[in-house]
């Protein structure tokens, strides 16, 4: 196991750091500290050889460019205080009502205009695996009561897992729910992801209104086109629905427990992703509105279905949902999660 830290850019007169991982087998992570965003995504594939499989950039300029700001895909952030969209941009909580920025029509969407993938995160090594980020989210800050002392604890294994885990103590009862949003491609931006093969663990998923907010009705997708509890290529299931996954998949999961919730595989580079996750949601997302103008600095190609992200989380618009699971974090109480992707080939 080795770790490295190097410059990564400047950032309102701060300097960004990028912080390396990588395991005996040649899995590599980079991480930056500016929205505590994972750059880059090193694995082997079947033939030993290894490759990026994760959308992103090599410099701190590249997630200020005018494609990337456009389109606004959040690649591999952090992302708080609470992912997803929530109606209205706003909530009631013990009787009083909340404002959010609108930042996706009339929604808030992953934390408003300045969310967590958008802060300057501190950052250390606390273990030659293990790189723990923190920051301090102010009261109402994006419209959010309640200060939040926030953390996001990465570790590599050997068993070519990386396991992020959240924690965060508010001082107010606080809607939370914190995600990572790396866009995965098993094939290394050879092909596109529509050769995948997805399953998901449920055959639950949330259903969204025409603003792209949950209702809080859960449907049951047995035996349709996107129940993958059987695994299915992701272009054939693309083909019947004429539409790219934008899914909240819901899992029974009351105790947060850690669980597989999700595996997707290549036959191609041979390579698979498992999902492991403490979370009640994932939002299986197949880039469908990523745009096609955005690469890599060293060309690496991404667009639309370049890329898939499994984001686990608490319901979406969880605060504007009567008895959403874990949606509001009380005052003192720790909120926790856990998600691990496992690496296979």
């Amino acid at each position: 196991m080795s770790t490295n830290i190097s410059e990564f850019g400047v950032f309102n007169t701060e300097k960004i750091k990028l912080y390396t991982l990588k395991n005996s087998s040649g899995v590599e992570v980079k991480i930056t500290n500016y929205g505590a965003t994972i750059t880059t995504l090193k694995v082997p594939n079947s033939q030993g050889k290894i490759e990026n499989i994760a959308c992103g950039f090599d410099t701190l300029e590249g997630y200020f460019s005018k494609e990337y700001v456009g389109n606004s895909p959040y690649f591999g952030s952090t992302v708080g205080r609470y992912c997803s969209q929530i109606k209205g941009a706003k909530f009631t909580l013990n009787g009083k009502s909340y404002s959010l920025e609108a930042n996706c029509g009339d929604n808030n969407l992953h934390g408003g205009v300045v969310g967590f993938d958008k802060r300057v995160w501190n950052a250390e090594f606390i273990s030659p695996n293990a790189l723990k980020m923190s920051l301090n989210s102010t009261d109402l800050e994006e419209g959010y009561p309640g200060n939040v002392e926030v953390y996001v604890l990465f570790t590599l294994t050997d068993d070519n897992e990386l396991k992020i885990a959240y924690s965060a103590t508010p001082d107010q009862d606080t809607p939370l729910s914190l995600t990572n949003h790396t866009y995965f491609n098993l094939d290394a931006f050879s092909n596109t992801i529509e050769n995948h093969v997805a399953q998901v663990n449920t055959n639950k998923k949330q259903i969204m209104d025409d603003t792209g907010a949950g209702t809080g009705e859960i449907e049951d997708v047995s035996n349709k086109a996107d129940d993958l509890t059987k695994g299915k290529k992701i272009g054939d299931v693309h083909e019947a629905m004429n539409d790219g996954f934008e899914h909240f998949y819901v899992f029974d999961n009351p105790n947060f427990d850690l669980q597989e919730v999700a595996t997707i595989k290549s036959e191609t580079s041979g390579r698979s992703l498992t999902v492991l996750s403490s979370e009640p949601c994932m939002l299986l997302y197949t880039g469908k509105y990523t745009s096609d103008e955005i690469k890599r600095e060293n060309g690496e190609q991404y667009g639309k279905y370049k890329g898939f992200c499994c984001e686990t989380h608490r319901y979406q618009n969880g605060p504007n949902i009567e008895n959403s699971p874990g949606t509001i974090t009380k005052a003192g109480e720790e909120f926790k999660s856990t998600t691990i992707f496992k690496f296979g080939w």
